[in-house]
């Protein structure tokens, strides 16, 4: 499959964690799109577990040196806006579940009168399962289980 000649591609989110189904997003996406930017989302009203800084790190850190054409930002604000400012014709989203499907139409529709297109990629079967908010709520449950040396 060869990239849509010179386009550029947003794939937001507020990563927290990155998972396994966001990389796969990603590796998909880039192979449409000249160019894809993970644009992790500033939204303190979802109370992230780290910094922005920190979770940005993190994505960069989790994508291969091979992958040239994906780009690693923040925003605050609208992704529309954010669109619109760095010249992406597309918003890049996933979807785990038919649950899924009736918030992000919402979503596009609104991208879509704002002059940003939206396209969907749905998850791949083994990767469905794992949300950031199960990663999150296992990684809790990881940290807050005794060590098994704990009574020495």
């Amino acid at each position: 499959m060869a990239p849509v000649n010179g386009s550029l591609a947003v794939y937001p989110g507020t990563f927290d964690p990155f998972t396994p189904g966001h990389r796969d997003l990603v590796a998909r996406a880039r192979v449409m799109f000249d160019r894809i930017i993970v644009l992790l989302a500033v939204n303190p009203d979802k109370r992230p577990t780290a910094e922005a800084a920190a979770r940005a790190a993190l994505v960069r850190d989790a994508m291969p040196a091979a992958w040239g054409n994906v780009e690693v930002d923040t925003w605050t604000g609208l992704t529309t806006a954010y669109c619109l400012r760095r010249g992406a014709t597309v918003i890049v989203r996933g979807l785990r579940t038919a649950a899924d499907f009736g918030h992000e139409y919402q979503l596009a529709a609104m991208n879509e009168q704002l002059g940003v297109q939206t396209v969907w990629l749905p998850s791949r079967p083994q990767l469905a399962a794992t949300s950031s908010t199960a990663a999150r709520a296992y990684r809790s449950a990881q940290s807050a289980r005794p060590s098994p040396n704990a009574d020495e």
